[in-house]
């Protein structure tokens, strides 16, 4: 397949008339700039401007259907991401292992019309409503392929080891008994997970997510590490004042300091949110290699704070983004929400841009080699080698008429929307047509069946 974008942005930067050719296996495997017509009549698909295509890093799938039903002022005289989990508990309790698969089709389509090519599923939904594992221990890690099978998009699944209900290792209350396992029988469960994702292309990978210093071990974090290898090891970490203030008092150190003193973090880590970093942290945090693992919609939804991302980039961190809780699936939202964070707190104007490149530039590029690493994906960048994960922009939008360069991510980010987009490719499927999914009636009208019995029992 080979497609043709009269602007693309490719590593050595904005090109003309690009032709992309892309292999069996969906990779690109040729690229050339400033073809003249006869060869950009080769392409089976034409656009106005090509991006590569961002990972979202971090998404628990479930959670969308209950966007709009935590808004309501509780019992407690302050509504926090404490008393938001309580009502997230109770809508667990009624979710069927079809209704899962119908609700992570429907994200996973909403990320690829949003303009993501991958989702990073941060899974830790595992038996039934009583705790009870199902006969098969990973069928909720098997519905969460099959809803991939369905919607095309790229995969990473990432099985969460949930042992306790907070540092004190007390058990699990009765909204987390879905997600609770000792290792040996997570390792087991995270077998039948791997022999899912094998089932699909070859872009898809397992990895794995001790959920937090909260919920495992020392012992389980260690084992987890080496289980997994050098494949993507992704935790929650220092998101809320409480959970620093408590594992603080079990472990003798703040969450982040604990984790870099005590693990060889490296670049396969994604650590999410970090929201609760001292500038100490901040800057070790950048000098591993890792990831930090940002859902500025989602830590805007909860209250959880403002990431430290102007110091974090300056010391030469990296980033990406993830949808979490999908309140919201806008992938423009989310990288206009993380600057306008930085821009709140200190009171300025294009926080991260700099000298060469602008602010739009400077997020858009983060969030897509950053998601790429996340995720363990050979992506990131319109490159040879590089799965065929691609976007593109409308240029006849009255937003990005007469942009050029690095002022064509900007209008799109700060100006405009998600609704520039007009097609999305995810390794080499073109999955995305005039900004709606090739499956998208399907999806959506299963969808409203399961939102429709869903929202009658809550």
């Amino acid at each position: 397949m080979k497609i043709y974008a009269e602007k693309a942005l490719l590593p050595n930067g904005w090109q003309n008339d690009a032709l992309v050719s892309i292999g069996a296996d969906g990779k690109i495997a040729q690229i050339e700039s400033d073809v003249d017509a006869a060869r950009a009549s080769e392409a089976e698909s034409r656009v106005d401007i090509l991006l590569p295509a961002p990972t979202n890093l971090h998404s628990h799938a479930f959670q969308r259907a209950m966007a709009g039903m935590s808004e309501k002022r509780g019992p407690e005289p302050l509504d926090t991401f404490w008393t938001w989990r309580q009502i997230m508990y109770r809508f667990l309790d009624i979710l069927t292992p079809d209704d899962i698969e119908a609700i992570t089709s429907f994200v996973q389509m909403e990320m690829l019309e949003a303009g993501y090519a991958c989702n990073t599923e941060f899974h830790y939904v595992h038996h039934q409503a009583d705790g009870t594992p199902y006969d098969n221990l990973a069928e909720l890690s098997e519905r969460v392929v099959s809803a991939a099978e369905t919607s095309g998009i790229g995969l990473t699944l990432l099985p969460v080891l949930y042992q306790y209900g907070g540092c004190d290792q007390r058990p699990l209350g009765a909204g987390q008994i879905r997600f609770g396992n000792d290792f040996e029988r997570f390792a087991r469960l995270h077998e039948g997970a791997s022999k899912a994702v094998a089932h699909l292309g070859g872009d898809s990978l397992i990895g794995v997510a001790p959920h937090s210093l909260r919920a495992v071990s020392p012992d389980a974090l260690a084992s987890c590490v080496a289980l997994v290898g050098e494949r993507p090891l992704h935790m929650h970490l220092a998101e809320q004042v409480k959970e620093v203030e408590e594992v603080e008092a079990a472990w003798g150190k703040r969450p982040v300091d604990w984790l870099l003193d005590t693990h060889d973090v490296a670049s396969n880590w994604c650590l999410i949110h970090c929201t609760q970093m001292s500038d100490d942290e901040t800057d070790a945090l950048a000098a591993t290699g890792a990831v930090a693992g940002l859902c500025p919609m989602t830590e805007s939804s909860l209250g959880d704070g403002i990431f430290n991302g102007v110091r974090y980039l300056a010391k030469g961190g990296k980033l990406g983004l993830g949808s979490d809780s999908n309140i919201r699936i806008s992938l423009s939202e989310e990288l206009r929400t993380l600057e306008y964070s930085q821009r709140l707190r200190d009171r300025c104007r294009a926080s991260v841009a700099t000298a060469e490149r602008s602010t739009g530039r400077v997020l858009f590029d983060a969030a897509v080699t950053g998601g790429a690493q996340a995720a363990g994906r050979a992506a990131g960048a319109l490159a040879e080698g590089h799965y065929a994960d691609l976007l593109a922009l409308d240029a006849s939008s009255v937003m990005l008429d007469g942009c050029a360069g690095d002022e064509i991510l900007d209008s799109w980010i700060f100006a405009g929307d998600d609704r520039l987009i007009t097609d999305v490719w995810s390794a080499g499927r073109h999955l995305v047509i005039d900004g709606k999914h090739t499956r998208g009636e399907e999806i959506r009208a299963r969808y409203i069946q399961v939102m429709r019995r869903l929202r009658q029992e809550f």
